[in-house]
């Protein structure tokens, strides 16, 4: 289902993000990326798994923009581009955001529930007494 007036660049780069970042492979990728370049078989060497295996979740890691590929003599050493992670973590921001609100309404209504425990508790330890 697509929105009118939804669908822009913005937003199909979020889509591939996110598309990029669901497989946990792509996301142990990006992990080792982040400590600098690699090449596919330094890349393919924690995982059960071919080197072209590791190319094609590359590639998808590039076409999301999270990764760029360069050239070094023979080898094609491939490196963590942010920028699309920075643009998800500020698109996330606005729900935790959300979520810290209704977290604070919640720790509000708790509070008001105790403060209501503790005066029937007294109340009942009063008549209690009588």
């Amino acid at each position: 289902m697509q929105l009118a007036g939804y669908a822009n660049s913005a937003s199909e780069r979020l889509d591939a993000t996110f598309a990029a970042l669901a497989d946990p492979t792509r996301r142990a990728i990006l992990a080792r990326l982040a400590n600098g370049e690699a090449s596919v078989a330094e890349l393919a060497a924690p995982f059960a798994m071919s080197q072209p295996a590791v190319s094609k979740h590359l590639k998808v890691l590039e076409r999301a923009g999270l990764v760029s590929r360069g050239i070094d003599a023979q080898r094609r050493p491939s490196r963590l581009e942010a920028r699309p992670l920075a643009e998800a973590t500020v698109w996330l921001a606005r729900y935790r955001e959300y979520w810290e609100a209704s977290f604070q309404e919640l720790d509000s209504l708790l509070v008001e529930l105790q403060v209501r425990d503790r005066k029937r508790q007294r109340t009942k330890t009063r008549g209690e007494k009588r």
